[in-house]
């Protein structure tokens, strides 16, 4: 349309005319509070040890723990998420709820070094720790036993507690490990120690570098038993309402790109705070994408974290958490 009266429909571009405008009308905004650091650490190491599928990313030594952690703290995120990486594994990961275990040991001196700067959460599984890599007690026919996992999941929900964690973070996706969990720190007297659900963890095929990085891969089979199945989302809010129910105090959503649907199914239908995990395998592909040329590396993450928000996490766990925040300060 051309010369004349301006037309009568509704001029969008009005509001996108320069950054400082866009910046003023965005819906959705990243902050450093937002997100949370996972950072996997190593015992009997030294130095940090790079993850070949995860560039940047490397297991922790304790040294290099607490130096990540500081910069993390400078950085203004929210917290950091510990995963461990012991030394010796056994059939009942024995080293989960050992007061010299790696996670155990490394959130003492992360809770020393740096009190109440960052929540520290502890990822509560046993993966990490048993040497057929599954989350839990296997039978001898190899089938992970559900409810002596629980008992377990509760000594190391104390063990957690007791060195420090501010939060504990079951991603077993056991059935009842959430109430497990509850009573296990109310009858230690940890209860004010909130539980951060991975309520909706599905059996993802993004998960491929973060066995690398963790050294959990399952020894056979696979964990499709107990992992959600990536075509329902109906099951996914009903393992959220039975996680609140059994006393959860946040819910989390994992993957996130993959399953924005889900986040933004459980954001509208709980009124507890929804964190999101962009796995291993979203991370190494765009830096896989980006080291080919293929995307503008930084405008990728922060579209990708601020799709995740956008969608409902108040929360992302992310491998970029102290970058992107250096990018938004």
């Amino acid at each position: 349309m051309t010369g004349g009266a301006s037309p009568g429909f509704a001029r969008g571009r009005r509001l996108r005319s320069t950054p400082a405008m866009r910046r003023l009308t965005a819906q959705t905004r990243l902050a450093p509070a937002d997100f949370v650091l996972p950072v996997f650490v190593k015992q009997d190491i030294t130095e940090p040890v790079p993850i070949t599928s995860m560039p940047g990313v490397v297991q922790h030594s304790m040294d290099s723990l607490r130096t990540a952690a500081q910069e993390a703290a400078e950085a203004g995120i929210g917290g950091l998420m510990l995963f461990g990486i012991p030394a010796e594994k056994d059939a009942v990961g024995s080293q989960a709820d050992a007061a010299d275990g790696i996670v155990n040991v490394a959130l003492q001196q992360l809770r020393a070094d740096l009190g109440d700067e960052l929540v520290l959460m502890a990822d509560l599984c046993l993966c990490e720790y048993t040497d057929h890599g599954h989350c839990g007690v296997v039978t001898p026919a190899g089938v992970v036993d559900n409810d002596p996992t629980l008992d377990r999941y509760a000594a190391v929900a104390i063990a957690q507690a007791q060195a420090g964690a501010h939060l504990v973070a079951p991603s077993g996706m056991m059935d009842g490990q959430v109430a497990a969990i509850r009573a296990g720190l109310d009858s230690a007297a940890f209860t004010e120690v909130p539980i951060l659900a991975y309520a909706a963890k599905y059996a993802s095929g993004f998960y491929g570098p973060f066995r690398e990085a963790a050294e959990g891969a399952p020894q056979f089979g696979d964990r499709s038993t107990y992992q959600m199945d990536p075509p329902n989302a109906a099951e996914a809010l009903r393992e959220v309402a039975q996680d609140l129910a059994e006393g959860a105090d946040a819910v989390m959503v994992k993957p996130a790109l993959p399953y924005l649907d889900i986040v933004r199914q459980v954001a509208d239908a709980v009124d507890v705070p929804v964190s999101a995990y962009q796995v291993s395998g979203e991370y190494a592909m765009v830096e896989a994408a980006a080291e080919r040329g293929m995307v503008d590396r930084r405008r990728a993450i922060l579209e990708t974290l601020t799709s995740i928000r956008r969608a409902g996490a108040g929360t992302v766990l992310t491998y970029w958490a102290v970058e992107a925040a250096g990018w938004l300060r």
